[in-house]
């Protein structure tokens, strides 16, 4: 009867435990072609990243402008400052939101994880097909 006892509270206190939450990923970020740091950073209720530094300067210079984005009157923006992940918000161990792609002009679907303290696994997925990059922390 006590083995019974002491089996329930574990179970309770196994049931009571919260779920996993995900790692934190705010702050300064280098992507996987090494050419641009984002900074993510809280943004109302979520989390966004932006282009805060070129370490390879576009084509047309650090002035380079969003030339691919579909909507017109944000084409004049500089990339610099653009806002590259939107909208991402805690979903157990992940984060979830939008992610940009300046290069092609195309918004898809994502999943951040942090595999480690100085590791971001990022995924853009369009349906079921996902493309996955791994940004590493900046100093």
């Amino acid at each position: 009867m006590k083995h019974a006892a002491l089996a329930l509270a574990g179970a309770a206190m196994a049931l009571a435990a919260p779920a996993s939450a995900a790692d934190p990923i705010t702050g300064r970020w280098i992507t996987e072609d090494r050419d641009a740091v984002i900074t993510i950073a809280p943004c109302g209720a979520n989390l966004c990243g932006k282009i805060s530094k070129f370490l390879v300067a576009p084509p047309q210079g650090v002035n380079q402008r969003d030339v691919n984005n579909p909507d017109k009157s944000k084409r004049s923006r500089k990339l610099l400052g653009t806002p590259v992940l939107t909208s991402f918000s805690e979903d157990g161990d992940l984060w979830r939101g939008r992610i940009y792609d300046p290069k092609s002009g195309k918004d898809y679907r994502s999943v951040i994880r942090r595999t480690s303290a100085s590791k971001l696994e990022v995924k853009g997925c369009l349906g079921p097909f996902c493309q996955t990059q791994n940004w590493t922390r900046a100093n």
